[in-house]
């Protein structure tokens, strides 16, 4: 594994799960705790973006789903409690946005070791709930506008 490839990858995927009625599937991450999220990931070496929404979707949801690509695309400083997972250079990830739409809420089933709870809330409560601004305002443009970017 070359040098790069021990550290985190600064690419990730958000997508965002919803439902026809505009009610939107939230996370809470195990850490840092109050975190709220949608389903989130980063990218593994040599993973393009798609392939990494549908493993994130099924790996933290339980879900299985092709989310589309909404031709957003968000760039954001590192954390500064993450950034020791990435290369000493890097302070900026680049993430890519998908969504899936459902008919109807289901059930999920966690990964025990990155989130504690989920609700499904409407769009506006989960935009006010998202920790991430890249979140708040992804919710607002795809579910805020019936799921059309």
């Amino acid at each position: 594994m070359g040098a790069g490839k021990d550290y985190k990858r600064p690419v990730s995927v958000q997508v965002v799960v919803y439902t026809r009625a505009g009610e939107v599937l939230m996370l809470l991450r195990r850490r840092p705790a109050g975190f709220w999220q949608s389903v989130t990931g980063s990218l593994e070496w040599g993973e393009m973006p798609p392939q990494a929404a549908r493993r994130e979707l099924f790996e933290e949801t339980g879900l299985v789903g092709v989310p589309r690509y909404c031709n957003l695309r968000y760039r954001f400083p590192i954390v500064s409690a993450w950034r020791s997972r990435y290369a000493p250079h890097v302070r900026y990830n680049r993430e890519y946005v998908f969504a899936l739409e459902l008919p109807y809420r289901r059930p999920v089933c966690l990964d025990a070791q990155e989130h504690v709870a989920y609700r499904w809330l409407p769009w506006p409560e989960a935009a006010r709930l998202a920790t991430s601004w890249t979140n708040r305002e992804a919710i607002r443009i795809l579910v805020g506008r019936q799921g059309r970017p």
